[in-house]
């Protein structure tokens, strides 16, 4: 990323370079990420934005060298945090990292924690594991942080299975399991997407309010580029595996310099614009075993040229911290 070079090294905590993953099926190469690029500064939020099927969950696992291999595999690129390539660690070092320096929050915490352990095992295992406290300490620390996510009766909850707990109270227990070994990079993959709405506001002002406490930057996966206004600092917009905008967020909110951008934020609900149809993207994420040539969006682009079905568009920088990947720009 030419631009972002310019950045204080010192600031940056998570630099991801032309990082391709792929998955090898019967069916052929599912092409999943192409050419991503972006960085997470420190203490700052970074949100990953698009439609299903985008990348945005593959791109957090390739982070977490989670990809499971076979059939996926990260064919090139780079992902470097703290001015160190993941890429080239072991999967030995890589669990020191996992949990400890850089923990997640899935979107579904009914399948992400462990239906045969209480919560209270679960979160001091990850404690005692990763700050090698003792079995007393570990259960100290957890009881702090379940009073710091708001669960009531701390040490009654300690004792309950994931199944006893509603599904706010799991995403809780998640939240105080990932930041429970002060991370600096939490990594949360649509946290509220199987939450009620008014559960969903609590948990966002939850993860923000103890990422500032705790001085943690954030990579926020989402689809609602309204939670996006209210809780990141910078967004990239993500198609088809590529990012093909990236910039503060007040920046894209009024200057949107994509098609695809254009069209995510017209299709925002509007209390001015109650009553009418709400805008829509027409089509659909292409398949990518076998990706539209040129630009991957161009087959749902309703200002489409000649050149976008032939040519991918290259970056281009709108100023020093906002780029497109468009050919309308050029």
């Amino acid at each position: 990323m030419e631009k972002e070079n310019n950045l204080d090294e010192n600031e940056i905590l998570l630099e991801v370079k032309n990082l391709k993953t792929s998955f090898f099926t019967y069916e052929g190469e599912v092409k999943a990420l192409e050419d991503v690029s972006f960085v997470v500064n420190k203490g700052e939020t970074l949100g990953l934005v698009g439609e299903t099927g985008s990348g945005k969950s593959v791109t957090a696992l390739s982070i977490m060298k989670l990809i499971p291999d076979p059939p996926g595999k990260i064919l090139s690129g780079e992902i470097n945090f703290n001015g160190e390539n993941l890429i080239k660690k072991t999967e030995k070092e890589m669990q020191d990292i996992r949990g400890n320096q850089i923990s997640m929050i899935f979107q579904d915490p009914m399948n992400s924690l462990n239906p045969v352990f209480d919560v209270g095992t679960q979160i001091k295992q990850v404690i005692k594991k990763h700050q090698r406290k003792s079995s007393r300490m570990a259960k100290k620390i957890a009881l702090e942080m379940f009073k710091k996510v708001g669960l009531p009766d701390p040490e009654h909850i300690m004792g309950k299975y994931p199944h006893e707990l509603s599904g706010g109270m799991q995403q809780r227990v998640m939240i105080a399991t990932a930041l429970s070994c002060h991370p600096q990079l939490l990594i949360a993959d649509e946290p509220t997407t199987a939450l009620d709405v008014t559960i969903q506001a609590q948990i966002l002002k939850l993860i923000k309010n103890l990422r500032d406490e705790m001085s943690s930057s954030m990579l926020l996966i989402t689809h609602d580029l309204g939670v996006v206004a209210r809780v990141c600092d910078r967004v990239a917009v993500m198609y088809a595996g590529n990012i093909v905008e990236y910039a503060p967020v007040k920046k894209l909110f009024k200057n949107p310099s994509h098609p695809y951008t254009e069209g995510l934020l017209k299709a925002i609900p509007r209390r001015e614009s109650r009553g009418e149809k709400l805008k829509i993207i027409k089509g659909k994420v292409p398949n990518l075993i076998t990706p539209p040539s040129g630009c991957r969006f161009h087959p749902r682009c309703e200002y489409k040229m000649d050149v976008c079905s032939s040519t991918i568009p290259p970056r281009k920088y709108i100023d020093e911290n906002h780029y497109v990947k468009c050919h309308l720009q050029f």
